[in-house]
């Protein structure tokens, strides 16, 4: 697919457009933000706000211009309100009550008798998702394995609709790459 043509059929709210999109410029988008944000879960983050903003408003995008440019334009944008948020929030100091609620935290991964009383794929399957970051792991579990809707889990995170699609999507491409090496 060409990238006028991906963009054309993006504005006509194709799926398969997005995708080609988002795997086509992903990398472009996430390094620009890498060196800026010099941490992996706020470029992640960001990465991931830009696409759903991107593909939100792909409508107002002048095909004039290059659309790598007007990517790398609505990260910028969404870099710098991130850096505001993160001025602008009131610093928390834990006490030790706070750490010692933090370590009461039960763990909820499978046990050793979980993982044999669960067919071999599936325990295979898991293992393989225990590897991606903890949100595409929480993003996974909610769709697939709680079988919410996107608007329950975009409900659940507190996140736009789009950011849940966004992440849901990049968290089976990653998934897939996993079983995929092995």
């Amino acid at each position: 697919m060409e990238i006028k043509e991906a963009i054309r059929k993006a504005k006509d709210n194709n799926q398969a457009a997005f995708n080609f999109l988002l795997d086509k410029y992903w990398n472009d988008v996430y390094g620009y933000l890498l060196k800026r944000t010099e941490n992996e879960n706020d470029t992640e983050d960001i990465t991931i706000q830009t696409f759903s903003r991107a593909f939100d408003k792909i409508n107002s995008f002048d095909e004039r211009y290059k659309f790598k440019t007007w990517l790398i334009t609505v990260a910028k944008n969404i870099h710098i309100d991130f850096i505001r948020r993160k001025k602008s929030s009131i610093t928390h100091e834990t006490t030790e009550e706070d750490e010692e609620r933090v370590y009461g935290i039960i763990d909820e991964s499978p046990t050793p008798e979980d993982k044999i009383i669960t067919e071999q794929n599936l325990a295979k399957l898991l293992r393989d998702i225990k590897k991606l970051k903890p949100h595409y792991q929480q993003v996974i579990n909610l769709r697939y394995f709680q079988e919410l809707s996107y608007d329950e889990i975009s409900k659940e995170l507190k996140e736009p609709m789009n950011n849940v699609k966004v992440k849901l999507l990049r968290a089976k491409k990653l998934l897939a790459e996993i079983i995929l090496k092995k």
